[in-house]
């Protein structure tokens, strides 16, 4: 190996395609060293250096392997379960992320389309739709929906619709409130940041109760009132080829004539007081929306389980695990697959 030492003190081998050889040894070998010294140590096949005190690894990463492909995504969590009680809340819509089209969950942009390798696996689950508990008395809240997911990108359950002592729970799209105070309205649950809206704040005047109605993906829950208190509207996306609309809020219970009507996109209805045998109504199966505000002693609407939509080139094949329910169709000159049930992994080659 031919070198050349320069003036600045640096040994100048740019001239050469060949490799500089550390002296090397085991740990026990180590000599006392001076600073700066560097050998490979061959107990652990890594180069190391003494820094004046002690023998010190020389750092190390993980290099970013080249992607094979590109995906689309869209991720939509589990609406969450309304509220019983007069003047319970709707259920929130599960939140949702997507990279498809220009607008995501809770008035963002789309996120950036996600960088594939071929036999690498990434985890799915879709996120069941949260439960709507029979209360008496005061009432029971809906419980959240659960968590979808793939490869890194997770959405959070919708929040469940608030009973009329309860506070707000916040999800992917928040819960409407119940009516806690007299003629204090009390604030819907908080949605999340780029995947969904708050639910809409309860009131409770005189002896008039109305729950507020559960956030969507694309606007906020109505705020109870006389009227109604309806869920907040859902998401189009076209990511299957066809314009879907996902994550309605669920609508609001009130104690006097009227209900909250469900969001576009999979909403609960609000149970319709005085209506005889009325039912709050449930979310949507896999349109991610929030159950519908019960009444005293009438249970509310449970929420609608999400879904979780890959669009990948057709020139890539998907194999899914056991545990989990999809199907896949040709769009042009892609791929898409929509899991909707379940929780296991999936690879691609």
């Amino acid at each position: 190996m031919a070198t050349n030492k320069v003036t600045t003190n640096v040994i100048d081998m740019s001239g050469n395609t060949g490799g500089l050889v550390w002296t090397q040894g085991t740990t026990a070998q180590r000599p006392a060293g001076v600073a700066g010294d560097l050998r490979l140590n061959t107990d652990d096949s890594r180069l190391e250096f003494y820094n004046g005190t002690d023998w010190k690894r020389l750092s190390e990463t993980a290099g970013t392997p080249t992607p094979d492909f590109q995906a689309d995504f869209l991720v939509l969590a589990g609406g969450g379960g309304g509220g019983c009680a007069n003047g319970a809340g709707g259920g929130g819509a599960g939140g949702l992320r997507t990279s498809y089209g220009s607008t995501s969950g809770g008035g963002s942009s789309a996120e950036s389309i996600l960088n594939m390798n071929l036999a690498t696996n990434y985890t799915v689950t879709v996120g069941a739709g949260g439960s709507a508990p029979f209360g008496a008395g005061a009432g029971a809240s809906g419980n959240n929906g659960g968590d979808s997911v793939f490869s890194t990108i997770t959405s959070l359950g919708g929040g469940g619709g608030a009973h009329e002592t309860n506070t707000s729970k916040s999800g992917g799209c928040g819960g409407g409130a119940g009516t806690l105070n007299v003629n204090s309205p009390v604030a819907g649950g908080a949605g999340t940041a780029g995947q969904g809206f708050a639910g809409g704040s309860g009131d409770f005047t005189g002896s008039v109760r109305h729950g507020g109605g559960g956030g969507g993906t694309s606007a906020v829950g109505e705020d109870g009132r006389t009227s109604n208190s309806n869920g907040g509207a859902g998401l189009a996306v076209s990511i299957t080829g066809s314009s879907v609309t996902y994550g309605g809020g669920g609508g609001g219970n009130g104690n006097t004539s009227g209900s909250g009507a469900p969001g576009a996109g999979g909403g609960g209805n609000g149970y319709q007081y005085p209506v005889t045998n009325s039912t709050a109504t449930a979310g949507t199966t896999n349109l991610g929306g929030g159950g519908g505000g019960g009444a005293y002693q009438q249970t509310g609407g449970a929420g609608g389980s999400g879904v979780v939509i890959v669009r990948y080139p057709n020139t890539v094949t998907i194999s899914v695990g056991a545990g989990l329910t999809s199907s896949t169709t040709t769009v042009g000159s892609d791929k898409v697959t929509t899991f909707t049930a379940g929780s296991d992994t999936v690879s691609f080659s």
